[in-house]
């Protein structure tokens, strides 16, 4: 895992090449010098360059490389015996009301990463999660499967839209942002760091939108649980079961009561950063 960045979140940043993106731009550069003189080196230069496009494409297709650039995979060594659940894809009016409240009766906190647009046409679901104690991070303002083929502009446009439809729901900006489906590419990073947002993954995820087996997804997500680890469900595009419920909703208190037996404690990834940072905030709204 990367360490989570020391740089204050929420505040622009200077962006760091990582070293796999150093190595291409060098590369790049040596490939150009040798056909410059000697064109004979053209095949060479040229596979080269072909190589190291690969080899990003592959980083930005790992969700949880940190390849491209930093990237929460678990929590920081800060946290102690703290484990985070992540729901992206909401906010769902039918699933997530639901699932506050199962959080509520386990008494743990959760990360929601919200899509712009469902936020939009769902604000009081938005408002219910934060009024309750969990956090809203950015997922995007359309959650596009093209997401990752975008260049610099159109990421930026896309993210900064979600990082002000949700500021303007909650009252706080966004602190953490995940790529739709996890996929990015090389120009993700500097767009991050542009607006303050750090990228976040997870340790294991339990693919509850394509299965519906609650036992084979909880299996998954409980298997090796340890201090430190961050899961991944969904309440938007959640998998329904043979009677046609979420199930999100059956695999949620396997998790629950797996962690109060190995007395892990649930935060959220903003709570569990080592200092925290500087928020602007509204007064809470009425629900």
């Amino acid at each position: 895992m990367n360490s989570p960045t020391t740089s204050p979140l929420g505040t622009a940043r200077r962006w760091k090449p990582s070293p796999l993106i150093n190595g291409a731009l060098a590369l790049h550069a040596g490939a150009a010098v040798a056909v410059a003189a000697d064109p004979s080196t053209w095949p060479w230069a040229g596979g080269s360059v072909i190589a190291s496009h690969l080899v990003l494409m592959a980083g930005g297709l790992w969700p949880r490389s940190s390849w491209l650039g930093p990237n929460w995979t678990h929590l920081p060594a800060t946290a102690g015996r703290q484990i985070a659940l992540t729901i992206d894809d909401g906010p769902d009016p039918d699933v997530t009301p639901r699932v506050l409240d199962m959080l509520d009766q386990y008494g743990a906190k959760a990360t929601f990463f919200c899509i712009g647009e469902l936020a939009q046409r769902h604000p009081r679901c938005v408002e219910a999660i934060v009024v309750r104690g969990h956090a809203v991070e950015n997922h995007s303002q359309r959650h596009r499967h093209t997401f990752s083929l975008q260049g610099p502009g159109a990421l930026r446009r896309e993210i900064a839209a979600a990082q002000d439809t949700l500021t303007q729901i909650t009252g706080t900006r966004p602190l953490f942002f995940r790529a739709p489906a996890g996929l990015r590419n090389p120009f993700l990073e500097p767009v991050l760091c542009q607006l303050g947002l750090q990228l976040a993954s997870w340790t294991r995820r339990g693919f509850d939108t394509r299965s519906r087996n609650a036992e084979a997804i909880a299996h998954r997500l409980l298997h090796g649980l340890a201090p430190r680890d961050i899961l991944l469900l969904h309440d938007g595009h959640a998998a329904r079961d043979a009677q046609g419920a979420p199930v999100l909703l059956a695999v949620l208190p396997k998790m629950l009561e797996a962690a109060a037996r190995a007395q892990l404690q649930w935060t959220t990834l903003r709570a569990a950063l080592p200092v925290q940072p500087a928020q602007t905030t509204r007064p809470q709204m009425a629900i």
